[in-house]
Formats: structure tokens, sequence, C-alpha cells
């Protein structure tokens, strides 16, 4: 079967199969959720040394090939993760564990729908191999050139490392990018956030102009809502100055907070 472009798709070779399995530790009482199966390269390998894996696939072919080799302890999920509801594979109980060679096209989309599970009490952890930059962009700290929503948002909800470096020659076909296997391990907000939704959104703004000044990036935002940026910024104790890539996430969750109207 060929790899289908317009899923990103890119097979794991065996040597790499186990290295990554190694990486991820499954064990007999732990049940995984595996994103984008494939032919099952991992999902097997998976099943044989956990509690089971339900597996999330979109290609419908790549279903039918899964679902026809009865593999023991997998269950075959044909959809989008992205679309589907979480009571397809989760029925309550113990949170799962994650596995996913992510598409590079919707890898970060899938990274910010996890956190959302994560949030609500699903998953305990993911074990994910990523285009290489996805990976640094995950990872970035304050002042670095990669630091951004998704390193913001992450750092948040997790502890992040990075386990493994893959070159193109691991996949089949070998795609054009370098690759990197990262592990979450998610947790409770590493800081107080009052309103996540609001400090999502203060993220995403202050980013969109990561190159001006806090109190020119925050105007736009401020004038749309009858407030005052310097007002918003004094209360948050935080030099106007400054630029949305030198904030640390303590920083970001109180400027978050300042921004909230009176009473929210």
């Amino acid at each position: 079967m060929r790899a289908r472009k317009r899923f990103g798709q890119h097979f794991l070779e065996r040597v790499w199969v186990d290295k990554v399995i190694a990486a991820i530790d499954p064990q007999p009482e732990q049940t995984f959720l595996e994103i984008g199966p494939g032919r099952g390269q991992l999902t097997e390998p998976l099943a044989l040394r956990s509690g089971g894996v339900h597996a999330v696939e979109i290609d419908r072919d790549l279903v039918e090939e899964l679902q026809q080799r009865h593999l023991p302890n997998v269950h075959v999920h044909s959809g989008d993760f992205l679309r589907l509801p979480a009571s397809i594979w989760h029925h309550g109980g113990a949170p799962y564990r994650v596995a996913a060679n992510l598409p590079y096209n919707v890898a970060s989309l899938i990274l910010i729908r996890l956190l959302a599970h994560a949030r609500a009490g699903l998953v305990s952890d993911a074990v994910l191999m990523l285009q290489r930059e996805v990976a640094d962009r995950v990872l970035a700290a304050p002042g670095n050139g990669d630091y951004g929503p998704l390193a913001v948002v992450t750092a948040l909800q997790a502890d992040v490392s990075r386990l493994l470096l893959l070159p193109p020659g691991a996949f089949r076909p070998p795609p054009t990018v370098r690759s990197a296997v990262i592990r979450l391990v998610f947790r409770p907000d590493r800081v107080p956030v009052g309103d996540y939704p609001r400090f999502d959104q203060v993220v995403r703004h202050l980013f969109t102009m990561r190159r001006k000044m806090l109190s020119s990036g925050l105007h736009a935002l401020a004038q749309g809502e009858g407030a005052d940026a310097t007002a918003w910024l004094h209360e948050a104790g935080i030099d106007g100055r400054r630029r949305a890539e030198t904030l640390t996430l303590t920083e970001l969750a109180r400027l978050a907070d300042a921004t909230r109207p009176v009473g929210a």
C-alpha cells in the first residue's frame, strides 16, 4: 500500500520501531490511544506489551487492513482524531497513554487537542513523533526564536522532554524534513490561570505581534474592549517596552489575569 501524501503518511522502519517502543516503555496495566497507526508498525508491539490499544486512523483503506489482521488487544476506530468525540475511545477509568506518529501538516492541531483531553483528565502522557522544527517549537524557552503559543500552552500543562532524533531514512517514503520524538507528561497547571480561554486568547494575540513592544501589542486588544493597555501592564507589574517572546509563563499568566474584566 502506497503512502498517501494528502494524509502526510510516512511509515516507520522496523529498526526505529524498536527504538520508539523502548522509549515509550509500555506496561501491562496501561491502555494506549494511538493516533494514526498507519500499517500498525507501533500498534502490534504496543498491544503485546500493554493492556490494549485504541487506534484512530483517518485512512479507510488502512482501517480495513488493520481490522482484517485482527490484532489482539487492538480496537481500530475509523475517523479524524480532530473530529471524533473522546467517548469513542475513552470509556471512563484511568487516563490513557498516547503514542503517535503525527502527520506534519496537522501536528500542532493534534497537540492542542491532546492538551484539551489532558485538561479533562482523559490522558496521562504522550510520546509523539513530530517534525523536528515542530518539536523545537514545543520545547522552546523564553528568549528563543522558536518560543511562541505552542511552547507556552504546552509548558503550562506538561513536562516536556526530547527522547530521540530521527533521520529522514527512518521512514518510508523518506520525508524531506527531520523528525524528533518527544514525551509530554501532563500535570496540573504549572502556574495559576484564572481563566484559561482568556489566557489562551491573550497569548495568541501577543505572539501575532511578537516583534512589537507589549504596550503596542496590547493596545488593539484593549481598545476593542474599551480598556487601557497601560493599566493592564501596570497591574501585572510588567514593563511595556518588553516583547512577548521574553515573557515567562508566570508573567504571561499574570498579564492575562490583569486583562480580565472586573468581576470576571
